[in-house]
């Protein structure tokens, strides 16, 4: 058979992901934070963008006619040359502070400068190198302390064993030893445990130090104490329950992570994406667009553009494209974002009129088929972004739940079953709390079918522990 070369033509169609399909895809995941730091970071970059300037007039501000405030001013700039002030004899003769021969005038560069006067907490470290600078001991097993300060968590606790800060440091396991020792005795008490039960120890031994029944328990019924089985602790000590409650309330007064009051977390602000408000005609969609420049293209550029030189044309041409691909894409950003949350607020009406009750199971599939998207479009419009409602502030994945059927054969929002279970156990009795089971029964009598294992699911989500660990005995 002859081999033969042909040339023929075939049309196909395929998606390319091109540099500007990917600038929309990535601006359409942005919050509002970062779509601000995009816009002014691009604005740097491309002298074809410029932001328009709105000079917005107060609308409760009284109106002004023209020809009263230019006779206004005539009168002011009259007034001010016949009552021209000398200052500098006025601050001579009026001074509100006499100066005495004992004090000197402070030259402005004298002063400390605005980095000089800014300072921050002492971290949990720090505070104990410096009491470690101070302590008697010597240069070996300094090191070795300074070695497990450096590896301590946030809560005080050590987390690594002693060899592996040996074969690190390059010191003997017992110098590491006295080391732990030593740290364990500096402040706050506790620092320096392995374990929350050693933690414990420590402060006991020197809050509590002739109270056998307490350094007992620490010792050798701590896993006894998590399950607060109280009647078998009693039991092998040989003393009354009355005794062991008294020494458990003294056990609660310790501090279970010594190093707390210096750990220093910077407060997380949300700054929402949409505001829905409430009004008469229904709910309202506004798209929060502070601090996001509204961008043009330059009428400047665009002059310059007809009597450029080839490549100064060829690069503001190129600018150019840009800056429109640019504008188009956030203009397409408001708007997929506006129709996702004006589709969300359909669906989930009665949720904005009622609150989190009344909120009902959806999937992303529902929003994509009612606004004429795909899926993975309407996702990234939902990732990491927030809306302010007049029940608070969510996360727009927060809408998009699975849904439990009822009794009478609707579905209802799981999100709603978690906040109702936590209703049930924030009601319930610390001395007799509920059991899964128990939970179970109280929501089949609200007409929520649900099994136990799914209760104690959605109990672990919620940080909600066991019946045994909410039991209270005092």
């Amino acid at each position: 058979m002859a081999l033969e070369l042909k040339q023929s033509l075939k049309m196909s169609q395929q998606l390319v992901m091109t540099p500007q399909l990917q600038q929309a895809i990535k601006l359409l995941q942005l919050n509002h934070m970062e779509l601000a730091d995009l816009v002014s970071q691009e604005m740097v970059e491309n002298p074809i963008l410029e932001e328009i300037i709105e000079d917005r007039a107060d609308p409760l501000a009284p109106k002004v006619d023209n020809q009263q405030t230019e006779n206004t001013a005539d009168l002011n700039a009259e007034g001010s040359k016949e009552q021209e002030i000398d200052w500098e004899k006025y601050l001579d003769t009026y001074s509100t502070s006499p100066r005495t021969g004992a004090e000197v005038r402070r030259d402005v560069d004298d002063l400390p400068t605005y980095d000089q006067t800014l300072t921050r907490s002492t971290t949990l470290s720090e505070h104990l190198m410096w009491q470690l600078h101070m302590a008697e001991s010597n240069e070996q097993v300094r090191k070795a302390a300074a070695a497990v300060i450096g590896n301590l968590d946030d809560d005080g606790f050590l987390r690594v064993s002693l060899e592996e800060i040996a074969d690190e440091e390059l010191l003997p396991v017992d110098d590491v030893e006295e080391g732990m020792l030593l740290v364990q005795t500096l402040d706050p008490l506790g620092v320096g445990a392995r374990s929350l039960a050693e933690c414990l120890l420590i402060q006991a031994r020197l809050v509590f130090p002739e109270d056998r029944i307490v350094l007992t328990i620490l010792k050798h019924h701590v896993a006894e104490l998590e399950k607060r089985d109280f009647k078998r602790i009693a039991r092998a000590c040989g003393v009354s329950l009355q005794r062991i409650l008294d020494a458990i309330r003294s056990i609660a007064e310790l501090e279970p992570r010594p190093g707390r009051e210096y750990v220093t977390e910077d407060a997380r602000y949300i700054t929402p994406d949409i505001y829905v408000v409430k009004s008469a005609d229904g709910h309202v969609i506004q798209l929060n667009e502070d601090g996001v420049p509204k961008l043009r293209v330059s009428d400047y550029y665009r002059k310059v553009l007809t009597g450029a030189v080839k490549g100064d044309k060829e690069y503001i041409q190129e600018k150019l494209r840009s800056a429109q691909w640019l504008i188009r894409s956030i203009y397409q950003r408001q708007r997929t974002i506006y129709k996702v949350v004006e589709s969300i607020i359909k669906q989930q009406s009665e949720f904005f009129e009622h609150g989190l009750a009344r909120l009902k199971p959806m999937i992303l599939r529902d929003v994509a088929e009612d606004i004429g998207m795909h899926e993975s479009t309407v996702s990234r419009v939902t990732t990491n972004k927030y809306v302010h409602t007049p029940h608070g502030t969510f996360e727009l994945k927060f809408f998009f739940n699975s849904g439990i059927q009822r009794g009478s054969g609707d579905d209802v929002a799981s999100e709603m079953v978690k906040q109702r279970i936590k209703g049930i156990v924030d009601q319930e009795n610390q001395r007799k709390p509920l059991s899964d089971q128990a939970i179970v029964k109280f929501l089949a009598e609200e007409n929520i079918v649900i099994a136990r294992r799914t209760v104690a699911k959605y109990r672990d989500m919620l940080n909600i522990p066991s019946s045994s660990q909410r039991k209270r005995m005092f």
